[in-house]
């Protein structure tokens, strides 16, 4: 009890002062207390050009443990995604961000110009300066980030971004609500995206889930689960990890520059395979994440100070239509024999 105190009280101390300069906000429905970094374009935490803006999640406490938080020591505007420093691990603005965020491929990149305009649904519209491929680790400038609204509520927030760009023909009203499940350890990110434009939207959107459990490296006692028999051309190195069945399973704690990546292949077209389950025996925790679309495709990234699952879903909304996805995730503490 002692220990989980003192857990809780230094998880909370530390993202009071990540968050003491930026806006945010603190929802909990008696079980699950989450603070959330919000929008703004001058003050915001994050103010990038990769991820969606809304529910960035920086700390998620359940039962005395966390489940995110900075996996990032420092930033910097000249670093391309992230390097090493020594002991530090240096993140670029774009890649500088925290807990299960989104990330939408861009709209509108090939056909314009430089110095014409394209589309992150979730950042904005966003200045082309050249003809060179689009690269989600470098800083666009913004031209119009839209129109924010935010509503609270003790147990959830709702995210509203409207942007409208007539030079490209593409808009949307894009609806995003962080909802904790009464009387119950579940977070349910809720999405709808409206196409307001002129062009269909043609896209695609994974989820990061930037887990940092407890602060403890990926190794050996955790556990990662789908309901497929897990194909992949490039498994990871047989000696940090290995695919056994329809789980990954960490073998050495991950240290300096090691990581631990692969490509899933091997799921259904249906959204019964979009399911994710990870396990820590070592601290006793573990969440699992569901979504009611079809994955179209799956990814693990992970180094020293996190661990990314990444499930893809296809986007395809024609004008004055609606498309709309659920992801629920299911926080939990394991039995004390598994510890």
């Amino acid at each position: 009890m002692k220990e989980t105190l003192v857990l809780t009280l230094l998880a909370m101390s530390n993202a009071m002062l990540w968050a003491a300069d930026s806006p945010t906000s603190e929802i909990t429905n008696g079980q699950i207390r989450a603070l959330v970094y919000l929008p703004d374009a001058k003050n915001g935490f994050y103010r990038a050009t990769r991820f969606d803006w809304s529910a960035v999640v920086y700390s998620l406490q359940y039962k005395g443990h966390d489940y995110y938080g900075r996996w990032f020591q420092t930033t910097d505007p000249m670093v391309h995604d992230f390097v090493y420093k020594g002991p530090d691990i240096v993140a670029s603005p774009c890649t500088a961000i925290t807990g299960p965020v989104d990330e939408f491929a861009p709209l509108g990149w090939e056909e314009a110009k430089p110095g014409g305009t394209f589309v992150k649904i979730g950042v904005g519209v966003l200045r082309k300066p050249d003809e060179s491929k689009y690269d989600n680790y470098r800083l666009y400038e913004i031209v119009d980030s839209g129109k924010w609204t935010i509503k609270k509520g003790r147990e959830s927030i709702e995210f509203t971004q409207e942007v409208a760009n007539s030079s490209s023909g593409y808009g949307y009203t894009y609806r995003k609500s962080l909802r904790l499940v009464n009387g119950k350890p579940e977070m349910v990110l809720e999405h709808s995206l409206r196409n307001t434009g002129t062009r269909a939207i043609r896209t695609s959107v994974y989820n990061h889930n930037f887990l940092v459990l407890d602060g403890h490296p990926p190794g050996p006692g955790l556990v990662i689960t789908v309901p497929f028999q897990i194909q992949t051309r490039q498994p990871p190195k047989k000696e940090l990890a290995e695919i056994r069945g329809n789980q990954i399973v960490y073998l050495k704690t991950l240290k300096d520059q090691e990581v631990v990546t692969t490509a899933l292949s091997g799921f259904s077209d249906g959204p019964k395979d979009n399911e994710i389950r990870i396990e820590d025996s070592r601290v006793g925790a573990g969440m699992k994440i569901t979504c009611d679309r079809p994955l179209s495709s799956e990814s693990l990234w992970s180094i020293r100070t996190v661990m990314a699952m990444e499930p893809f879903v296809s986007v395809a909304i024609e004008p004055a239509k609606e498309f709309s996805w659920n992801s629920t995730y299911d926080y939990y503490t394991l039995p004390a024999s598994a510890k």
